[in-house]
């Protein structure tokens, strides 16, 4: 989904909480990795792992100019054969320390071996956040939790978009005075969306 989709996307969305929460969640993840200089961990379960959602922080960690955005994909089948990108397992998560932020995705609640090293992460302070089912064992032990129960009006897939294009987004303007690429390319598609000019 590109920029002008997603502004499209919010504003159809524009009067619900989705809007809202969404941002939320997405100033506590990029809150959270900027002030401790990066190191984000995402992981999702064996049978959904949030490739998209990782190519779309990549993404806007590069366009928004904050690298501290881009990931650390950790794959439940990771072999040491894969590229350094993908090769990343569940080991991973047990060197989680204080200073670092582990994005749980999931669209059912993670279970069993996920479970005892998402609370291990935590119990050795990293920042734990959950997008997904919003009851279980998981979103009681995370820091932030962005529920996206089934049957809600958006799917997973449409949030995780949304959460990754507000992680992105620049509040501050470039001190140089001219406007980042990404800028220009918002503002742009909230000028084809909007409505016409009323004529009297």
């Amino acid at each position: 989904m590109d920029a002008v989709r997603v502004a499209l996307l919010r504003e159809v969305l524009a009067g619900t909480e989705w809007l809202g929460a969404t941002r939320r969640f997405a100033g506590a993840l990029r809150g959270s990795v900027v002030s401790h200089g990066g190191g984000l961990l995402l992981v999702g379960t064996p049978r959904f792992e949030p490739w998209h959602l990782a190519a779309h922080l990549v993404d806007e960690a590069a366009w928004s100019g904050t690298p501290e955005l881009a990931p650390t994909l950790v794959r439940h089948d990771a072999r040491p054969s894969d590229p350094a990108h993908l090769a990343v397992g569940l080991g991973r998560l047990e060197a989680a320390r204080r200073g670092e932020t582990l994005l749980v995705v999931s669209p059912e609640g993670p279970c069993g071996p996920l479970l005892e090293r998402v609370s291990d992460a935590r119990r050795a302070g990293a920042m734990v956040l959950s997008l997904g089912p919003g009851e279980g064992e998981l979103p009681a032990m995370a820091h932030e939790c962005l529920a996206v129960p089934d049957g809600s009006e958006l799917d997973l897939d449409t949030v995780q978009h949304l959460v990754s294009a507000a992680a992105g987004e620049n509040s501050l303007p470039n001190p140089r005075g001219r406007r980042r690429f990404r800028d220009r390319v918002w503002r742009l598609a909230e000028h084809l969306t909007a409505p016409p000019p009323a004529r009297w």
